[in-house]
């Protein structure tokens, strides 16, 4: 009865947001699975296509819900509810759907864009406009690995069972994974990672509410942390150009009104606390300390044991007392064992 029972238990305990998102997939998958079964076609009001999303703009958002496979299907259904639902208990109803909605929603619009780019450069509508199907969820997963780059970037996990790595290194190697297999070819879906990766960052870095801490009754927004800066998702010979873009891009922003404003440069270094964004700075500090105390374990070396019968005795500190003004020690004894300093 208990087996039976747990799945259940599994559902109920399931915030509402991560228990409908998960259901809506399952079904529209489901429906996909079953029209492609049944002999129908192209299914534009299912999936976005760059060509007809005109007549079905819904599909900006909705394509989300469908996987056209069984391993997409599968690496969703493992991957994405858990993650929602830990993001959901950490930041609310509220904030969950709207990251779900802008990440999937604005990379979408992007794709199709960017379609529309390439067939006024190449007149191939065959191609880029009617040949190109984006759906599924690729964009949300890239999206949530950034959510937990700024949240537990120390984290460690393991890649199927095997690889183990930082919650940190995941979106570029993610990212590294679309880049090849878009240069190879596989434009479609795989090129949406590139769009869920930077609009995932933008929100959370300037638009994301952070409801958990208010300070003097004033709503912040984002992370301005130095640490989940642009400039910290690449190498250090990239920096200076992507300083600079990054910089004029914010300021035009700024200018225009179209992100909260905050104190001191985003990409210039300067580092600005923000209210709500305490848990992620507290993890980042907590992992830098654990980092430091290992080195210092690592490289204070012990000496060879003493062949003194006494080496495993430690002798006891010399004794200063103090009366009349006049301080008098007891000697210490000749012999100091130093076979264990390191207690």
């Amino acid at each position: 009865m208990a087996i039976l029972s747990s799945p259940l238990q599994i559902i109920s305990s399931t915030p509402p947001v991560t228990r409908g998102f998960t259901a809506a997939t399952v079904a529209l998958s489901a429906l996909y699975a079953w029209l492609r079964f049944a002999g129908v076609g192209a299914t534009p009001y299912l999936t976005l296509i760059p060509g007809l999303s005109f007549l079905y703009p819904w599909t900006l958002f909705t394509s989300a819900f469908v996987e056209t496979n069984v391993f997409e299907f599968i690496a969703t259904i493992i991957f994405v509810p858990p993650s929602l639902r830990y993001l959901e208990r950490l930041w609310g109803s509220i904030e969950t759907i709207k990251f779900i909605v802008v990440t999937v929603t604005f990379s979408n619009i992007i794709a199709f864009g960017f379609n529309w780019i390439e067939f006024i450069a190449t007149r191939n509508a065959d191609m880029f406009l009617y040949g190109m199907q984006y759906r599924g969820q690729m964009s949300l997963q890239i999206g949530i690995m950034v959510a937990f780059t700024q949240l537990i970037p120390e984290h460690q996990v393991q890649v199927m069972g095997v690889l183990k790595t930082r919650v940190k290194s995941l979106p570029m190697a993610y990212l590294g994974l679309s880049t090849v297999l878009c240069f190879v070819g596989f434009q479609c879906p795989w090129i949406i990672i590139q769009f869920g990766w930077f609009v995932g960052w933008v929100y959370l870095r300037f638009y994301k509410k952070n409801t958990s801490d208010v300070v003097g009754g004033m709503v912040t927004y984002g992370d301005r942390s130095e640490t989940f800066s642009l400039l910290s998702w690449f190498p250090p010979f990239a920096h200076y150009p992507i300083s600079l873009l990054g910089n004029t891009v914010y300021s035009l922003a700024n200018r225009l009104h179209l992100i909260p404003t905050t104190q001191g440069d985003v990409e210039s270094g300067i580092y600005t606390q923000v209210p709500g964004s305490a848990r992620a700075e507290a993890e980042r500090r907590r992992a830098m300390a654990l980092k430091a105390l290992d080195q210092r374990l690592a490289n204070s070396a012990s000496p060879a044991p003493s062949p003194n019968p006494g080496a495993g005795r430690s002798s006891p500190p010399p004794l200063v007392r103090e009366a009349s003004g006049s301080k008098t020690s007891d000697k210490a004894p000749a012999e100091v064992d130093l076979g264990d300093t390191t207690k």
